[in-house]
């Protein structure tokens, strides 16, 4: 979630007295420092609409690392942002992590034993943390007001001050506070950064690792819910996580979570701060400025997860290597897991590259069962209106074996319907793409004349046992057409089965000839050649 520095909304519900105990929390300890213990890892999102690819990047590398060393992988929502917050986008989230198979161990949905799991129902649970904090003098109530704030911040910039808030509250009353201008009614708490802040800390990925020097962070706001750098540091101790995964971005936070865990007395987690996902432009990758920095996009533009799955990993780590050294780009998340270290990760930024997760998707496609691939490529299919919501047995059946024709010429299953629809469309209902029909030359009316002569000798009545062998099949047609054709007419072959390939499929590219034919059968075949003759 974002962490809104000063936010003004009524009215808190932290008293500037009565101090609350702040207890341990029960459950599984952190891991000691040399490493031993549970592994207990976290994404925790904000649901300000449709996830971010980067939730998924996260979520890949703290649940391959999770896996691996058999700990609880914990799905939070951090929900305290209620300016941004979105109703369906939790769902959202549980969809698509889902769909990449990335599950979590612990979560909103499935609770589990520190539930809840969603921020803006634990608010009780912070307010003995911000309370000790003021107590002890770590932290203070603010009373400036938004145009002050922005004033300050203002004059700061014209004078090139270091921008920051100035502390005009600290130390004071409220009465003391209210007596000078810029006043607000429902104070913030802020955290008083001392002198000798430690901005440097170590990191699993990075190694030592300087930040620079932190503001007076907000740590509650008026309206009573935390700002993200409370709540992680809070709801991380409670619910044991050990390993704090997260993007660079995160990198200028960490001293003031490092001294939050100090001031409380909370022992910190390790600290992985994983590299940002970058445009062509090395520009960080954001839902604004590129359509494939949505979740949701990757499915609507049918990529599979295991696809993206496979280029998110090596996005960050390198390729897998087989026994004589060389890479292997393609595996499984259960590869990624199971040999993963945190000192391969590359800590700079990678670029996105579409066209290499293109690749990979076609990789993937071509590594799947025909019947499984035929699965994944229902939804397109229905969508477009190829197929109806419930296909009969018999459309089910072409589907397949029209996938195991087109399964090596797609990269991605949104170009299946294009692919399958000449299969399931009525003859006469066949569209002839402009650009097949341009291509058509001046032989193509004696072309057609000739295949349909020639496929309508061959007998598609079925013989031998049941009636399964069939003299209509993909090899019998091959071998007439090229005889007609090819030796016959003395026509190039490219030159030959393109008007064939026009009256089958409406389009220039296609399915193998034969083998369509063979499933369109003889009947409608021969209808499709005679109709596109008669427009010649």
């Amino acid at each position: 979630m974002t962490a809104p520095t000063d936010a003004r909304m009524p009215p808190s519900p932290v008293p500037d007295d009565s101090p609350v105990e702040v207890r341990p929390a029960p459950g599984p300890r952190r891991s000691t420092s040399d490493g031993s213990g549970p592994v207990r890892t976290r994404i925790a999102p904000s649901p300000t609409g449709d996830p971010h690819v980067g939730t998924a990047y996260m979520s890949l590398f703290n649940l391959a690392f999770t896996r691996q060393q058999g700990g609880q992988f914990v799905l939070r929502v951090e929900d305290t942002d209620r300016a941004r917050f979105r109703e369906d986008s939790e769902a959202q989230l549980y969809d698509m992590l889902g769909w990449l198979g990335l599950h979590w161990d612990e979560g909103p949905d499935i609770g589990g034993p520190f539930a809840p799991y969603r921020q803006s129902e634990r608010l009780e649970t912070y307010r003995p943390y911000v309370e000790k904090l003021v107590e002890q003098g770590h932290a203070y109530h603010c009373w400036c007001s938004t145009e002050r704030l922005a004033h300050m911040r203002m004059v700061q910039q014209k004078t090139k001050q270091p921008t920051g808030y100035d502390r005009l509250c600290h130390g004071k009353t409220r009465e003391e506070r209210a007596a000078l201008p810029g006043f607000t009614e429902t104070p913030v708490v802020r955290m008083l950064i001392p002198d000798d802040v430690e901005l440097t800390f170590e990191d699993v990925i990075r190694g030592t690792v300087s930040a620079p020097r932190p503001d007076d962070q907000v740590i509650l706001k008026a309206d009573g819910f935390p700002t993200y750098h409370l709540a992680v540091v809070v709801d991380d101790h409670e619910m044991g996580i050990t390993h704090v995964v997260r993007g660079e971005e995160w990198i200028s936070s960490t001293p003031k979570h490092i001294l939050l865990h100090r001031w409380l007395g909370l022992q910190p987690p390790k600290w992985a701060h994983m590299p940002l996902l970058r445009n062509a432009d090395k520009s960080k990758i954001s839902k604004r400025r590129n359509p494939a920095a949505r979740l949701t996009w990757f499915r609507e533009q049918g990529y599979l997860p295991e696809a993206l799955v496979n280029f998110l990993a090596l996005l960050a780590y390198p390729p897998q290597q087989d026994a004589e050294g060389a890479d292997v780009e393609v595996f499984t998340f259960e590869e990624f897991s199971s040999s993963f270290d945190w000192g391969k990760v590359n800590p700079i930024g990678p670029i996105f590259d579409l066209k290499k997760l293109e690749w990979l998707n076609g990789v993937h496609i071509r590594s799947l069962q025909v019947g499984e691939l035929a699965t994944r490529l229902l939804p397109y299919l229905e969508q477009a209106g190829v197929l109806p919501g419930r296909p009969s047995l018999g459309e089910l059946g072409r589907l397949t074996e029209v996938t195991g024709l087109i399964q090596t010429r797609m990269a991605l299953l949104t170009e299946a319907p294009a692919l399958v629809g000449p299969f399931f469309v009525a003859d006469d209902q066949l569209e002839i793409q402009p650009d097949a029909r341009a291509q058509l030359k001046d032989d193509a009316p004696q072309v057609l004349d000739e295949a349909i002569r020639v496929l309508g000798d061959i007998d598609d009545h079925g013989t031998g046992v049941l009636g399964t062998q069939r003299g209509w099949h993909a090899g019998a047609i091959e071998t007439a057409l090229r005889a007609a054709l090819v030796e016959g007419l003395g026509i190039k072959p490219r030159f030959a089965f393109g008007p064939l390939r026009t009256a089958v499929s409406g389009a220039r590219v296609s399915p193998p000839l034969f083998e369509s034919m063979e499933i369109l059968g003889k009947t409608s075949t021969l209808n499709r050649l005679r109709l596109l003759r008669e427009t010649l």
